[in-house]
C-alpha cells in the first residue's frame, strides 16, 4: 500500500479492525461507512441489532477510523432510513444507498479540506456484536414482538437453517411471522400472540 501513495481509504462492511500501521498510510486518513447513528450500535452488526430491537428507522454515519471500533470523529450522518417490517437486504439498500452516496460526497469534501470531524458522545454509546448461538432458537416464553423481530433478523441475514421453533412436538424453521391476525398458525407467546405464516420442517437444534 505504501508504494501506491494512497490519499484516502474508505471502508464499508468490513468487520475487522485495521492496525494503526495501515490507518497511517492514507494522506487524508481512513473513513468508515457505518450503518447506525453512532455512537449507537458500535461494532460489527449494527443493522442486525436495530432489527432485533424493533427500531422503526436506522441511520448511517461516515466517520474517521482510529485504533478502536467505530469510535472516530464523525464527518456526516443521517437518521430516518426505514427498516421495513418485511425487511430484506435489497429493500434496505433501496432506502439506504442514496443516503450513503450523499453522506460520502459530503465526507469526501470535508476530508479533502482537512476537517477532523466531530467527537462522538461516549455517554450515548452502545455495542452491536454478532448474534449469540441462543438467538437461533425461539423461546415461546418471550414476547410476540421479540420473537417476530428474531424472525425478521434471521430473514434479513438470509439464514438457511434458523430460527427454529418447536411447534407441538415438531421443530420448524420460521420464515415469516406476523403480529397482526393472518393466515397461519396462531401461537400464544409470553406476551401477546404471534401468527406463523411461513415455516418449514427442520431437524432438532439439540
Amino acid at each position: 500500500m505504501q508504494s501506491h501513495r494512497i490519499d484516502l481509504l474508505i471502508v464499508f462492511g468490513f468487520a475487522w479492525k485495521l492496525p494503526p500501521s495501515v490507518l497511517s498510510i492514507p494522506r487524508l486518513g481512513a473513513l468508515n461507512v457505518h450503518v447506525s447513528m453512532l455512537p449507537k450500535y458500535r461494532g460489527p452488526a449494527p443493522l442486525l441489532w436495530a432489527i432485533r430491537n424493533g427500531d422503526v428507522t436506522g441511520g448511517v454515519s461516515v466517520h474517521r477510523m482510529d485504533e478502536n471500533f467505530d469510535t472516530g470523529n464523525i464527518l456526516a450522518q443521517q437518521d430516518g432510513i426505514p427498516l421495513d417490517d418485511d425487511i430484506t437486504w435489497a429493500g434496505y439498500c433501496r432506502h439506504a444507498m442514496p443516503v450513503i452516496k450523499q453522506l460520502l460526497m459530503t465526507s469526501l469534501s470535508l476530508a479533502a479540506a482537512g476537517h477532523t470531524g466531530w467527537a462522538q458522545d461516549e455517554s450515548m454509546s452502545s455495542y452491536a456484536g454478532f448474534m449469540e448461538k441462543e438467538f437461533n432458537v425461539v423461546d415461546w416464553s418471550m414476547s410476540a414482538h421479540e420473537i417476530h423481530n428474531q424472525v425478521r433478523t434471521h430473514r434479513y441475514m438470509r439464514s438457511q437453517q434458523y430460527p427454529v421453533a418447536k411447534i407441538d412436538t415438531k421443530w420448524r424453521r420460521l420464515i415469516r411471522t406476523s403480529l397482526e391476525p393472518a393466515d397461519g398458525l396462531a401461537v400464544d407467546c409470553g406476551t401477546g400472540t404471534l401468527w406463523v405464516i411461513e415455516s418449514e420442517p427442520t431437524n432438532s437444534p439439540l
